[in-house]
């Protein structure tokens, strides 16, 4: 079912709200997962297949629900983990920014609020992502790096119910209106 301007009937009391977030959370978030991407693995080799700037581009689009900022979180993150890692600047920016689109542009239209739907969201939006890192690698870049389904499958699973976890403390987080 739908409404007459084409959006699902998935949403709850909260039609329409756009969570908002103090600034030290927009800037301290993200600056946590990057450093959590950078240096955690160096320590606990085992920590290495999470993808928590993802997970916060992705969390902060879905709850912003406007496109133009789910680009602009994207790009700002993508980029800080280009310039902080050995990666090319710029490949994560790309990706993470068409992330935060399509994210944005999906929490415009679901309510994202429930844990399933933000399980499924996860795992979709790390199998974006991966697929993507792959393209712009390989056709950009010229490297000739292998795209592993079944391994991105088990990781892009781990990931989100590492996501769904993240997503319940951030929305302690979120100012209440």
């Amino acid at each position: 079912m739908s409404y007459p301007d084409g959006r699902l009937m998935l949403r709850s009391q909260r039609e329409g709200q756009i969570s908002r977030f103090r600034t030290w959370v927009l800037l301290a978030v993200p600056l946590a997962a990057i450093l959590f991407q950078i240096y955690i693995p160096l320590f606990f080799q085992f920590l290495g297949f999470l993808e928590m700037p993802l997970l916060v581009v992705v969390y902060f689009a879905l709850m912003r629900r406007s496109q133009i900022q789910g680009l602009f979180i994207g790009a700002l993150v993508g980029l800080a983990q280009d310039s902080l890692t050995k990666n090319p600047l710029g490949a994560y920016g790309i990706v993470k920014t068409l992330v935060g689109y399509f994210a944005a542009s999906v929490g415009l239209r679901f309510d994202v609020d429930h844990g399933f739907v933000r399980l499924l969201l996860c795992f979709f939006f790390y199998i974006f992502h991966q697929f993507l890192y792959w393209v712009v690698d390989r056709a950009m870049l010229g490297h000739n790096l292998p795209f592993e389904p079944q391994r991105t499958l088990v990781l892009g699973a781990l990931n989100a119910v590492v996501g769904v976890s993240l997503f319940h403390f951030l929305d302690r987080l979120k100012i209440s209106a």
